[in-house]
């Protein structure tokens, strides 16, 4: 990259997530969004007018109809450069907002352009993805090892509020060792029933269970406090002695169905409606737009809906989403049919849902002294690496939506923290301090914003000559793709442990699962090269 060009990104995927980083590159970074790519035109069109072209006509490679047209625009356009035509500067990075089951796809197809990613959590929906990604972005036999960073949509790691919480925990030490946390995501008792009973993470043979597709995020979370070194710190992870959960679909379900629904699938024909927490008409119109907004969730049942609010009223507005709503499925529907969508009017105790809607993860670890070193103690060769216990529950019907909560247990305090404010006791002094840090907004506490801008700068970094590749990962992004990996497979160790109702022992899984898959594909491009 020459000179102080603005880094150009392309956004794959303009739904929710899309729109949230579109508008976190725009209003927190240098970059820009330079292109688009979306098999649905309305959706494509609405972020490109929003951030890209505005009331112009896009330009050639600004918009695409999916991520393989990219590719062949991207491989074509190198050709044309190196044949010394004159081109479009193209793009630097590439943020991935599509569906959780075409990350592996995408990231595995972007790969050979060596551009900047960042994909959306979770990575992947199997283990198997995942190890599959890793392998793609490693250096290939006989090429130069890849020039750019990768990131993943662990927004948690950038908040402002969870930034001062591990300042404490780990740079300070300001409970001492850590010896246990508790930490619960309330999912909020409506918002689980849109996202995981009726909409597209219901069903874990089609997508995943719902400790990946929803709290991914916090099981990364603990091992970012519990295991990974502090910055600047070139210390092993301290990583856990073994892994178990429990957890099932507790409530939506047919056997919880009130009598008074009787056979009714759907709310706009169920007699019990109206004495029902879960109507779709209480939760999509009279929640939502019957006062004005046409956002999230409603647009998630229609994206439709927003523009015809602006542009012709309540009542247009209102009618398709209604038509949306009764939208229904019995026996004489193709299951594949039924899978492949969302039915957001549908009854919750009669959807075809089967994640958890209620789970507890528990991660131990044993003491794991650094090596003996005769200039430190054992208490410095133990910091940060004593034994410890961290609990982590998902729960559905909670009144918070999303605004994790926990407990902290330490030799020398007790530390609390919601979504808002982080207290903590000393045990010496028997006082305490609240922490209340700045609140940004945006989403996920400033977690959007703050991954983005660490994203660009890391892109930044590398494109400018600035740094390595390697110290721009660890500087700005704050975590390497081995981290990455290990949280996810954190993940699928804790849904073995539960499905298999046993403990699972950390270091042999890994090395199982891992380890060895990794070792049989090198052995494998060894053997064949």
């Amino acid at each position: 990259m020459s000179g102080s060009r603005q880094l150009r990104v392309l956004i794959i995927g303009a739904g929710a997530r899309g729109n949230a980083y579109a508008r976190a590159v725009t209003d927190c970074t240098d970059a820009v969004v330079y292109a688009v790519a979306d098999p649905v035109q309305q959706k494509r069109d609405t972020l490109g007018k929003k951030y890209i072209w505005g009331d112009h006509l896009p330009r050639t490679g600004q918009t695409f109809d999916n991520w393989n047209e990219f590719r062949a625009y991207e491989t074509r356009r190198r050709e044309n450069k190196r044949m010394s035509e004159d081109v479009d500067p193209g793009v630097d990075g590439v943020f991935i907002c599509t569906l959780d089951d075409m990350h592996a796809e995408i990231i595995i197809g972007l790969a050979p352009l060596d551009l900047h990613l960042m994909s959306e959590k979770p990575l992947a929906t199997t283990l198997q993805d995942c190890l599959s990604i890793y392998r793609s972005l490693q250096p290939r036999h006989g090429e130069f090892p890849p020039s750019s960073v990768f990131s993943i949509g662990h927004v948690l790691h950038y908040s402002p509020h969870n930034m001062l919480l591990r300042k404490l925990l780990i740079e300070d030490c300001i409970i001492g060792d850590i010896l246990s946390i508790e930490h619960t995501e309330p999912v909020g008792w409506w918002h689980f029933s849109h996202s995981y009973v009726r909409g597209n993470w219901r069903k874990e043979s089609v997508t995943a269970p719902s400790l990946l597709t929803k709290s991914c995020h916090d099981i990364d979370l603990l091992l970012w406090l519990l295991c990974s070194p502090p910055p600047g710190s070139r210390d092993p992870p301290h990583l856990p002695k073994d892994v178990s959960s429990t957890g099932s679909l507790k409530y939506f379900k047919r056997s919880r169905k009130p009598d008074l629904a009787g056979d009714a699938t759907n709310c706009f024909s169920c007699p019990a409606e109206r004495v029902c927490l879960y109507s779709a008409k209480k939760i999509y119109h009279k929640k939502f737009l019957a006062s004005g907004n046409a956002g999230w969730p409603v647009h998630i049942v229609d994206p439709e809906i927003e523009d015809l609010l602006k542009h012709e009223g309540m009542e247009s507005a209102a009618g398709r989403l209604r038509a949306r709503l009764v939208e229904d499925y019995n026996q004489g529907n193709p299951q594949a049919e039924v899978e492949s969508r969302p039915w957001f009017g549908r009854c919750v105790y009669e959807s075809d849902n089967d994640v958890c809607d209620d789970q507890i993860v528990t991660i131990s670890w044993d003491d794991d002294p650094l090596p003996h070193d005769k200039h430190m103690s054992m208490t410095e060769r133990l910091r940060g690496r004593g034994a410890k216990t961290a609990t982590f529950h998902m729960i559905a019907q909670t009144e918070k939506q999303c605004e994790r909560r926990g407990r902290v247990y330490g030799s020398k305090g007790e530390l609390e923290y919601d979504s808002k404010m982080i207290r903590v006791h000393d045990f010496a002094t028997s006082k305490a301090q609240v922490h209340s840090p700045h609140q940004p907004g945006g989403g996920h506490g400033g977690g959007d914003e703050g991954l983005t801008r660490q994203f660009i700068l890391a892109m930044e970094a590398v494109e400018r000559n600035r740094s390595r590749r390697e110290d721009a990962q660890r500087d700005h992004i704050g975590c390497t793709l081995e981290d990455i990996i290990r949280s996810h497979a954190m993940v699928f160790a804790a849904e073995e442990a539960r499905r298999n109702r046993k403990v699972i022992d950390w270091g042999a899984w890994w090395q199982e699962n891992v380890v060895s898959a990794m070792q049989d594909t090198r052995s494998s491009k060894e053997n064949t090269a």
